[in-house]
């Protein structure tokens, strides 16, 4: 293969504390003329590392692993760079998981028995600057959302223009960017996001996010 066909391949970088899993993974998507695995990391730590060698298109990765989590190693790869693209690939859909996946960044959720075709989709969705998620995670997540709405909806006093605020800083956005995309000055965003801090009781935007989602009032689209 000519090394220009070779850089059109999706590079995936493999994290999993299982070597039969990582060898499975492997096999299954070296299947695939679109995929390349480029290196794989046996833990959270390695994880970060390797994104940060290898720049991978695609990163999928595990939730339970020794020395740091799939959700704290997720955190670090996105603080590091916001592009990455991490779908979990994991055993465990609780709803508490999901959350803090999707909080981190995740832009896919795929369940370990999941058919062939569902993880060559999610990869290849992914990759292409979207999202996915298996009908029973999304189920999951809006459920979660909708049972801490209906439980905490009286508790913050948001104004309309705060929610939009917070929808944006929940996309990554920056103040400026919000501003441009809201049409206000980035002194009045800033003015929104201090109070929101405030009304949440969160010391900076990324524990705001986390508040929110858990109280359903970050707006999430599948």
């Amino acid at each position: 293969m000519s090394s220009s066909s070779a850089s059109s391949r999706i590079q995936i970088l493999l994290v999993d504390d299982h070597p039969v899993v990582r060898d499975g993974l492997r096999a299954m998507l070296g299947l695939q003329p679109d995929f390349q695995i480029v290196g794989e990391a046996n833990n959270g730590v390695e994880a970060v590392q390797q994104v940060a060698q290898l720049r991978p298109d695609v990163i999928l990765l595990d939730l339970e692993m020794p020395e740091l989590d799939g959700v704290a190693a997720l955190e670090q790869i996105r603080a590091a760079d916001p592009a990455a693209r991490v779908i979990i690939l994991t055993a465990y859909d609780e709803d508490e998981r999901i959350v803090s996946a999707v909080v981190a960044g995740a832009q896919g959720y795929v369940l370990k028995g999941a058919p062939r075709e569902d993880i060559f989709r999610a990869i290849r969705i992914v990759h292409a600057g979207g999202s996915l998620w298996q009908p029973l995670i999304a189920s999951k997540l809006r459920r979660h959302l909708s049972e801490q709405a209906d439980k905490l909806e009286d508790t913050v006093d948001l104004t309309p223009r705060e929610i939009e605020v917070l929808q944006l800083i929940a996309q990554g956005k920056s103040n400026k960017q919000i501003a441009g995309e809201l049409v206000i000055t980035e002194r009045t965003c800033k003015f929104h996001v201090s109070s929101i801090l405030s009304k949440l009781e969160a010391s900076n935007r990324t524990e705001a996010v986390k508040i929110a989602a858990q109280r359903g009032l970050v707006k999430w689209t599948e």
